[in-house]
Formats: C-alpha cells, sequence, structure tokens
C-alpha cells in the first residue's frame, strides 16, 4: 500500500512555510551527500513513514532506490581518500546541486510557476553553500598529516545528511534551523581552516 494521511508520520509538505522549510534542510544535505538523500527520501516513503508530494513519487521506486543505494555506497569509501575525496566533491558540483534544485522545483509543484523556480533557486543555492563548504573544508582537512581526521568528516557528514533528511520529514522547522546553523558553523569552520593554512605557509617560507 502507498502512504496515506493516516499512515504516515507527516504528508509532507501542506504549506508554503513548511515547503521552504524542507527544501531548506534537504537541499543542505544534498549538498553535503546527494545520494544519501535520494536514498532515505525513498526509503522513508517506501517505509510509508512519509508521503511524498506526486512529483517526487520518482524517489520510491526500487530503480531510484538500488541506483541512489549504490552511488550512496561508493561515495562512503570515495570520500575518505585524503586528497581524491577533492577531486571526487569537485566532480559532484555538477551532481549535488542540479538534483537539489530538481528536487526543490518537483517539491513546489503545486506553487503557481514564479514560485517554483523561486523554490528551485533556493535549493540550488543552499545546496551550492553546503556542496562548496564541504569542499574548502576537505581541502584544509586533507593538510592533516593523518588520516583519520578525514575519515571522521567523512562519516560525520554522511549521518548529518541522513539525520537532516530525515529530520525534515518529521519536524521541517526544527531541520531547517539545524541546516542554517550548521552553514554558519561550516562557514566559520573553513575560515579558521584557511587562517590556519595561510599562517602555516608563512611560518614555512620564513624558514
Amino acid at each position: 500500500p502507498r502512504p496515506t494521511a493516516d499512515t504516515t508520520w507527516i504528508v509532507m509538505p501542506t504549506t508554503l512555510q513548511q515547503l521552504l522549510s524542507v527544501i531548506i534542510a534537504t537541499s543542505f544535505a544534498a549538498g553535503i551527500n546527494v545520494y544519501a538523500t535520494v536514498l532515505t527520501l525513498g526509503l522513508l516513503s517506501r517505509a510509508n513513514l512519509v508521503a511524498l508530494p506526486p512529483a517526487l513519487s520518482l524517489l520510491d521506486s526500487w530503480w531510484t532506490i538500488g541506483i541512489s543505494g549504490a552511488l550512496f555506497f561508493i561515495e562512503i569509501f570515495a570520500d575518505k581518500i585524503p586528497y581524491f575525496d577533492v577531486v571526487w566533491n569537485f566532480l559532484h558540483t555538477f551532481v549535488r546541486i542540479p538534483v537539489a534544485a530538481l528536487l526543490a522545483y518537483q517539491a513546489g509543484s503545486q506553487l503557481p510557476p514564479q514560485w517554483q523556480l523561486t523554490a528551485s533557486a533556493l535549493g540550488a543555492a543552499v545546496a551550492f553553500a553546503a556542496h562548496a563548504g564541504k569542499t574548502a573544508l576537505r581541502i584544509g582537512v586533507n593538510a592533516t598529516p593523518e588520516p583519520l581526521t578525514n575519515v571522521m568528516v567523512s562519516t560525520a557528514e554522511d549521518g548529518a545528511a541522513i539525520g537532516l533528511t530525515w529530520l525534515a520529514t518529521v519536524h521541517p522547522y526544527a531541520a531547517a534551523t539545524v541546516a542554517i546553523f550548521c552553514m554558519v558553523a561550516l562557514m566559520f569552520a573553513v575560515r579558521l581552516l584557511l587562517r590556519g593554512l595561510r599562517n602555516g605557509i608563512a611560518v614555512l617560507k620564513q624558514q
């Protein structure tokens, strides 16, 4: 049986405010790990734990779940290899941001065209911020001499993408708040890392 309002936690979204909150949270998650985001949404829908908008019904097809699951499995390992992860993340500039924009556009299929385009632009912007911050953070983390930090950061990102996507389906406003907080924290972390790298380079030049 497909999800109904009586068998799910939430039929998403029910208001414009909820829609925008869901878009902010899931777009941030997609900017971090788009395959985990798509897989989580698909599995939640398949398990009748959330009713996705009709325009996003493709997410709960077994083909989508299988492909996103396989790609997520690959990313689990690829994203933890020092230096290769930077290349991986750069290439995913052309995956994470467009997919986030498409998900946001489809989620707003019941909105007037101008609002639907605005939702898509919001999704792309949030995903870009998350993706750019993640990539910059990885460049800084790769400067550390041991690989453990890279693995820990990557694992935390995977968990955050899954957890934030789930939270968006249950508590959209809380999820959006967490996403915004994470964006701000990510910007500060990147800034500190880059400052540390510049100071380190300056010290090396003086020697």
